[in-house]
């Protein structure tokens, strides 16, 4: 399993996620990258704790995810299965169990202060925190993708599966775009990764 996680990890974090994904009983199964998430923890029919995080994310997305995972396992066995799963109980668990990480010896100076920040508050998703999802972005491999927030109001873009949107104003945290085949307002967002494409 070590050797599993050096590839995806930094190195200084191998041995405390080892620890954690074996104290904790997790089966931890590395998948191909879905679009809608990260990753995800679910309790098996056989009692088995299984989580799964994307194999396309880099080394500091992928930590995050990994300990975003393990604390909705922490947070369910402490404080019972009827927490809300983004709920406070999990905020203090995913806070508690990342603290440890947070150090120059695992993440690049640039990004320690944005974590700092973040975990005062950590939301569902790292996300949904536009300026640490822009700092981790710059490790990610070269690709033609830009987040929603970064594009001009009114340009049109693609997403993954292809639809093709104009971008629309700002509401309250997302974006209002619309389809172009349907007309139809979908919101986004701002940190949505999507294909900027030519005004037609």
């Amino acid at each position: 399993m070590r050797d599993i996680l050096r590839k995806y990890l930094p190195e200084r974090a191998v041995t405390p996620c080892f620890e954690l994904i074996r104290d904790n009983g997790v089966y931890l199964k590395i998948v191909n990258e879905r679009v809608t998430r990260h990753g995800d923890y679910r309790r098996l029919p056989n009692g088995m704790h299984q989580i799964t995080v994307n194999a396309s994310l880099n080394r500091y997305k992928f930590l995050i995810t990994l300990v975003h995972e393990v604390a909705h396992l922490v947070a369910f066995r402490e404080y019972g299965m009827r927490i809300k799963p983004h709920g406070v109980e999990w905020k203090s668990t995913f806070r508690r169990l990342m603290l440890p990480f947070i150090n120059p010896a695992i993440f690049p100076d640039s990004i320690l202060p944005l974590l700092a920040r973040h975990f005062r508050n950590p939301r569902a998703s790292s996300d949904t925190d536009a300026s640490l999802a822009l700092a981790l972005k710059q490790f990610d491999p070269e690709n033609d993708k830009n987040y929603i927030f970064e594009l001009p109001y009114g340009s049109f873009f693609r997403i993954y599966n292809g639809k093709i949107f104009r971008k629309g104003q700002k509401k309250i945290k997302r974006y209002e775009c619309v389809e172009i085949s349907s007309g139809r307002i979908y919101l986004f967002n701002p940190n949505a990764e999507v294909e900027l494409l030519p005004d037609p």
